[in-house]
This record gives C-alpha cells, sequence and structure tokens, in this order.
C-alpha cells in the first residue's frame, strides 16, 4: 500500500431538504451524513460499520459520485470527484465499481450472465464481441463459476452465486475501488463466508483498494484492515482493526461489540445502550449525538454518584424522552423498574426525582423528562466532542484532556 491515499473524504456532508408548502419552503434537514472523514489506499480494505440510519451507506454512494455533497469532499487519486466530466468522468467511473447489498437486485431477470456482466466493458467502449466474452468468460471463471454459465439467466443461481456474478461485473472494468454495501448480509453463514474469502482473493490478486459496509461487526473484523465506526451521521470511532476492536475507546463502540452473539457469554462484559431509540437525523441531539443511548454518560458537574445510580437516572430521564416507558408497569414503582434506590444520597437530585415520579404519575410525562433533565444535564449533551484517544480519533468527551474525570467511575 502507497502513502498516498487512493480515495481521501473530507468533511463529508450530505443533508437533504425537508420542505413543505406550494413554494416547498425548507423547514428543516435531514442530517445523513455530517462531517466525515477517512482516508483509503490501494490494496487496503476499509469498514464502515454501524446500525441501520447510521449513514454509511449514503457515505459510499456519495464517494462514487451517486449522492452530491451539500459539504466536504471527496478525492479519489487526487482528483475531487464532484468536479470531474466528460472522459475524466468515465475513467472514475470504470476504475471505482459498486456492489450492492442484494443481488436480486442487480441483475434484469430477462438478461443473461454475460451480457450483464460485460455491460461495464460495452460501457466503456469495448465493441469486440468475442474480446468481451472471453474477459467475461475468464472472469466467471476467477469468481468460482463456470464458463458456460455465460448462457444462463440470473434466477438459475443461487443467492451466493448471484453475488459472485455481482462481483464478476464488478472485476470486468478492472477497477481500482470497489465499494461493497453489505455484500453478505443476505447470505447464510457459509455462503457469507465463501463469498468474503473470495474477496479478499481478488482483493490481493489485483491490489483493489474496497470500502466494505456492513453493521456486522465481526464481519468486519474478519475481512477489514482499518474501520470507522458510524452513529447518526458521523464517525464516532476509527482506526487499524485490532486496535479499534480488541480496545475499543468510544461507548457505542463497545454497545456495538456487546450486541454481537457469543457461545459463552461470559467471553465479554456486555454494554447496553440506555434506551433503544436511535436518534431522528431530521432533529439529532445537541453535543454528542450518542448521549441519549450512552451507559457512560458523564455525571453533572458537582454531583457524585456511584456509576450505578447514576446510570440508572440517566436511562430513567431518557427513557422518558424517547417515550419507550410503557403505560403500565405490571405492579412496580417507577424507582424498582431503574433499579433506583428509595433515597439516592444527594439531596437535590432526590428531589428531582421525587418531583418527576410525581408529574409522571400526573400523565404529565414531559415535565417529568424536563425536571430530571436539570439534575442530569451533562458535557455530553451541551458540546460535540472531538478528542483523540492513544493517537486515533475517538469522539468522546471522556478523551478531552480538559474534561474532569468522572467521579462516578470510581464505583467501576
Amino acid at each position: 500500500m502507497t502513502d498516498d491515499p487512493l480515495l481521501a473524504v473530507s468533511d463529508l456532508e450530505i443533508h437533504y431538504s425537508i420542505t413543505e408548502g406550494i413554494l416547498r419552503r425548507e423547514v428543516g434537514r435531514v442530517r445523513a451524513v455530517d462531517g466525515v472523514s477517512f482516508d483509503i489506499r490501494s490494496g487496503e480494505a476499509f469498514g464502515l460499520v454501524g446500525e441501520s440510519g447510521s449513514g454509511k451507506t449514503t457515505t459510499a454512494l456519495s464517494t462514487l459520485g451517486l449522492e452530491e455533497p451539500t459539504g466536504g469532499e471527496v478525492r479519489f487519486d487526487g482528483e475531487a470527484v464532484g468536479d470531474l466530466s466528460g472522459d475524466d468522468l468515465r475513467r472514475f467511473r470504470r476504475r471505482a465499481q459498486l456492489i450492492v447489498q442484494d443481488p436480486n437486485e442487480a441483475f434484469s431477470p430477462r438478461m443473461r450472465v454475460g451480457r450483464a456482466v460485460a455491460e461495464p466493458l460495452t460501457l466503456h467502449g469495448m465493441n469486440d464481441a468475442d474480446r468481451r466474452r472471453a474477459i467475461v468468460e475468464d472472469t466467471l471463471k476467477r469468481v468460482g463459476l463456470e464458463a458456460s454459465d455465460a448462457d444462463r439467466y440470473p434466477h438459475e443461481f443461487s443467492g451466493g452465486e448471484k453475488q459472485r456474478i455481482a462481483l464478476a461485473r464488478a472485476l470486468v472494468p478492472n477497477p481500482d475501488l470497489i465499494v461493497a454495501d453489505e455484500p453478505t448480509s443476505a447470505l447464510d453463514g457459509r455462503v457469507q463466508s465463501d463469498v468474503l474469502s473470495l474477496l479478499s482473493d481478488v482483493q490481493r490478486e489485483f491490489n483493489m483498494a474496497i470500502l466494505f459496509i456492513s453493521h456486522d461487526i465481526d464481519v468486519v473484523r474478519r475481512f477489514c484492515d482499518c474501520v470507522a465506526v458510524m452513529y447518526a451521521g458521523e464517525v464516532v470511532e476509527r482506526g487499524p482493526i485490532d486496535a479499534v476492536l480488541e480496545e475499543p475507546a468510544h461507548p457505542y463502540t463497545r454497545v456495538l461489540l456487546g450486541s454481537v452473539p457469543k457461545l459463552d457469554p461470559a467471553d465479554r462484559e456486555l454494554a447496553r445502550p440506555l434506551t433503544d431509540t436511535v436518534p431522528d437525523p431530521s432533529d439529532p441531539p445537541s453535543g454528542c449525538r450518542f448521549h441519549t443511548r450512552c451507559p457512560e454518560y458523564i455525571s453533572s458537574e458537582g454531583v457524585d454518584l456511584p456509576r450505578e445510580i447514576w446510570q440508572a437516572l440517566v436511562a430513567f430521564r431518557f427513557t422518558l424522552q424517547t417515550g419507550e416507558l410503557p403505560a403500565g408497569l405490571d405492579g412496580v414503582t417507577i424507582r424498582e423498574r431503574f433499579d433506583l434506590p428509595e433515597t439516592i444520597p444527594e439531596n437535590d437530585v432526590d428531589r428531582c426525582v421525587s418531583e418527576a415520579i410525581d408529574r409522571l404519575e400526573d400523565g404529565n410525562r414531559e415535565a417529568a423528562a424536563d425536571r430530571l433533565a436539570e439534575a442530569t444535564a451533562s458535557i455530553c449533551e451541551r458540546e460535540s466532542p472531538e478528542a483523540v484517544a492513544d493517537g486515533r480519533p475517538v469522539a468522546c468527551h471522556r478523551y478531552d484532556p480538559g474534561v474532569e474525570a468522572d467521579p462516578s467511575d470510581r464505583s467501576r
């Protein structure tokens, strides 16, 4: 791999206007991608991982010029993708290829496989039919199929075989970059392993860069050299795959790792989010976007509570804010539901909790959440974090040298 990046994404923003009325007046914006940066070098497999709706696919499509950024820049081999036109744009289209998530949507059922795989060659000016056929047959064999498969139709193949065909079509123009958008999510475990092994083989053979999009952190671990973890349109942590996944620094990365099924539950202590509600990209939370779900939410200034009490308190608040609290509590009290002690060892905080419970019992959920907010306001919701831990970017106030240590950590 060279030192200069093949693909450089800098402060990428992709916002969609929300309009209303006859005049289409803008009343808001969906912040699908909001300030994302990363580099990919030739021969490198780079993973973008995160929950559905985190902005991974929108980011990936923008690297191919299929989504126009509202801010920032994407550069390919030193050239701004947004400025390309004519022959330069066609050359870029040949050098950067896409593999979509569902191979069933990638092919026309009325088009034979050979013609479908040859389409990029035709689009880029190869008019010699015999040469196209030879390239298609050779590529099909490289991905583990038969040359004669060129004469069959997509419905005659299994899901894993169709994904191999999709890879063959991406390979025929001899690209330098492949963007693989969840290429194994629709496949079972054995076929998934086969496709990943095939991708790895062709990457080494052709020295290609691969931008690998996935919600499955174990798949990214097996395939990628580096990874960026996305949440609500932002990258919260990025770095070499071993550093990020073996020693995760951001609380969201730890939550993702904790959600991976294990044969032995003792293998990893699970990190669970405070709430299940992912923020609306048209109205993202202030400060750190993960703070409404973060199990490591920093304590308010002047509040000194054990971690388990503080975590229960903020879980109560954000559950009310997101509306996740059910109408009936099956005979348990609010304090029992959230493991809050009958008396919290901070008089002002205990008073806030009692008043919030009273307002909730009166049916005023918003007022209860507002009262709790007074006791749990934190730097996590006031300011957007920009910090570095151990030399790699981690967007968390816990690594900001200007933020004092959280007293609630003492009980960990």
